[in-house]
C-alpha cells in the first residue's frame, strides 16, 4: 500500500488510544523499494511526524534484520540505532527458529538505544512443542532484558485453551506484571475466541486491525474486539468514533488493492498443514509459474513432512519460504532430488537450532550438495566484520545518497536496492487502482461504458517531474 493511501487516517489512528501502531519492518521495507519506489526510511520519518502521540512498532527478524540472511553483529547494532534515530519505539524481535542466540544481539542493541525491546515467541504446533517449553522460552527472553513478551501466532494455529495455558504459565512463573502481547492472524476462524481467552488469562495487549482491513489471512477486527469486551471487567479504552473514521477511510482504499488480496477467507486445513497465509500465496505463485497450479494440495501435504525433517521449525519468514519452496521442489521433482541452497543451510544449522532433531539422511544430502559441514555454534559467530564492505558497495551505486540508511537498504536487499536508488528521483509509485479505473472496470463488467461520465484524472511523469492531468471522455 502506498504511503499516500495511509496519511489521511493517521490523525485518527494517533488519537484512537492504541498501545502501539505497527507500521514498519517485516515485509513493508522490501515492498517499499521493490514495488513502490519509496524510501522506507522516509516513510518511517513521515509516520513519526504524523503520529506524534503514538508508540511506533516494527517487526525485526533478529540477526536477519529485515533481510533473508544473518548479518554480522555490527550491522545489527547499526540498523537498530538508525531505526531508533528515525522514530521507532517498539522493536518486536523474533527468530524464525525460536533460537534465542539469534535474538540476543538485536535485543541488546534495542536496550542500548533506550527503546522498548519485545522478545517474541513464534507459536507453532508439533509433537515437541509444549506449554512448558514456551514458558521456558519466555524466561530466556526476559533474561535477555525483554520489557515485554510477544506470543506471535502467524498461521492462526493458536487455539483458545493453549493461549490461556501459555499466558497463565508465563504470568505465574515470572510475575503478573510481565507484559504479554498476543498477535493472532484470523485465517482459521478461531482466533477472536483465542484473544478472549488470552485476555482472561492476563494478556495485556492484543493485535487487531480495523474491520475494513481485517479477516482472511489478516487480523481480527478492532471494533469486534471492543464490542466483545462490553459487559466484562475488561476494556480497551479505544475511541469508537475515531475507529469508525479509520474504518471508513480504509473501506475506500481497500478496493484499489483487490488484485493483491488473498482469496482465502477461512482455511481450517492450516491446522494440519500449518501454513501461514503469506506462505500459501507464495507457494501458489511458484506452482502456477511451473504450470502446476493444480498441485497445491500435494504441496500442502508435503509441508509437514519437510517441517518434521528440518526439526519442526515454526513457519515464519524466512523459514516458511525455505520449507515451502522445498515442499514445492519435492512435489515437482521428487523428495530431496533437488534441494534449495537455503534449505540445505537450514539442515546444516546455518540458520540456527530447531527444537527437534534434523533427519540425518537429509543432512547427508545437504552436505553432499553444499560441500559444507554442519555447525552447532551461533551462525553469526562465523561472520567476518562487514560494515566497511557494505559502505563501499553502496558508495559504488548510482543514486546512493551517502547516508547510512542507504547502506543498510542495500545490505538488506542487494538485488533490489540498486534499481531503487537509480529511480528514486521519479518519486513513489502507487500500484493501487484509481477510483476512475475501478469505475471503468465496473462499467465494463456491467456492459455499460457510459457509467464513466466525468473527466478521468491521471498523474503523468514527464522529464522527471510529476503532473496531474484530466482527460475528458470522448
Amino acid at each position: 500500500m502506498a504511503l499516500e493511501d495511509m496519511v489521511d487516517a493517521c490523525e485518527d489512528i494517533d488519537q484512537a488510544g492504541y498501545w502501539s501502531v505497527e507500521c514498519w519492518g517485516g515485509a513493508t521495507y522490501d515492498a517499499c523499494i521493490r514495488f513502490l519506489n519509496e524510501d522506507p526510511w522516509e516513510r518511517l520519518r513521515t509516520f513519526r511526524k504524523l503520529l506524534p502521540n503514538s508508540k511506533l512498532q516494527m517487526l525485526l527478524r533478529g540477526q536477519n534484520l529485515l533481510g533473508y540472511r544473518h548479518y554480522e553483529d555490527t550491522v545489527v547494532d547499526k540498523f537498530v540505532e538508525k531505526s531508533a534515530e528515525n522514530g521507532m519505539d517498539v522493536f518486536r524481535v523474533f527468530d524464525a527458529l525460536n533460537d534465542p542466540r539469534n535474538m540476543a544481539r538485536a535485543m541488546a542493541a534495542v536496550k542500548k538505544t533506550g527503546k522498548h525491546a519485545q522478545g517474541t515467541i513464534c507459536y507453532t504446533i508439533s509433537p515437541l512443542h509444549t506449554v512448558e517449553g514456551y514458558v521456558h522460552l519466555a524466561g530466556q527472553l526476559l533474561d535477555m532484558g525483554a520489557e515485554s513478551i510477544a506470543l506471535k501466532d502467524m498461521a492462526a494455529l493458536l487455539k483458545p485453551q493453549p493461549a490461556y495455558d501459555i499466558i497463565r504459565g508465563i504470568k505465574e512463573t515470572y510475575g503478573e506484571d510481565t507484559q504479554i502481547n498476543v498477535h493472532c492472524h484470523s485465517t482459521t476462524g478461531v482466533t477472536l475466541v483465542t484473544l478472549m481467552k488470552a485476555i482472561e488469562a492476563g494478556a495485556d495487549v492484543v493485535d487487531t486491525s480495523i474491520s475494513s482491513m481485517s479477516l482472511g489471512p489478516g487480523h481480527n477486527p478492532t471494533e469486534s474486539l471492543v464490542e466483545m469486551l462490553e459487559g466484562t471487567e475488561y476494556t480497551t479504552g479505544l475511541d469508537m468514533d475515531r475507529l469508525i473514521k479509520i474504518r471508513d477511510h480504509f473501506a475506500t482504499i481497500r478496493p484499489k488493492y483487490k488484485a493483491f488480496e488473498s482469496a482465502t477467507l477461512v482455511d481450517t486445513d492450516i491446522f494440519s498443514s500449518q501454513i501461514p497465509g503469506g506462505m500459501l500465496s507464495n507457494m501458489e505463485s511458484q506452482l502456477k509459474a511451473q504450470g502446476a497450479g493444480d498441485r497445491i494440495r500435494e504441496v500442502m501435504e508435503e509441508v509437514p513432512i519437510v517441517k518434521k525433517d528440518a526439526g519442526y521449525p515454526p513457519l515464519v519468514t524466512p523459514s516458511s519460504q525455505i520449507v515451502g519452496t522445498q515442499a514445492v521442489f519435492n512435489v515437482l521433482m521428487g523428495r530431496y532430488k533437488v534441494m534449495t541452497g537455503e534449505f540445505a543451510d537450514l539442515m546444516l544449522g546455518y540458520y540456527g537450532e530447531c527444537i527437534g532433531e534434523r533427519d540425518p539422511e537429509v543432512i547427508k544430502l545437504a552436505e553432499a550438495q553444499t560441500k559444507k559441514e554442519p555447525i552447532t555454534e551461533r551462525p553469526a559467530d562465523l561472520l567476518d566484520p562487514e560494515w566497511d564492505k557494505l559502505v563501499a558497495d553502496a558508495k559504488a551505486l548510482p543514486g546512493f545518497d551517502g547516508t547510512e540508511e542507504d547502506v543498510l537498504t542495500n545490505a538488506m536487499f542487494p538485488g533490489v536496492a540498486p534499481k531503487f536508488f537509480e529511480n528514486r528521483d521519479e518519486g513513489p509509485k502507487n500500484v493501487g487502482k484509481t477510483a476512475e479505473q475501478l469505475a471503468a472496470e465496473k462499467a465494463a463488467a456491467d456492459g455499460s461504458a457510459k457509467a464513466v461520465r466525468g473527466p478521468i484524472k491521471y498523474n503523468v511523469s514527464f522529464n522527471g517531474r510529476s503532473h496531474s492531468v484530466q482527460v475528458e471522455p470522448a
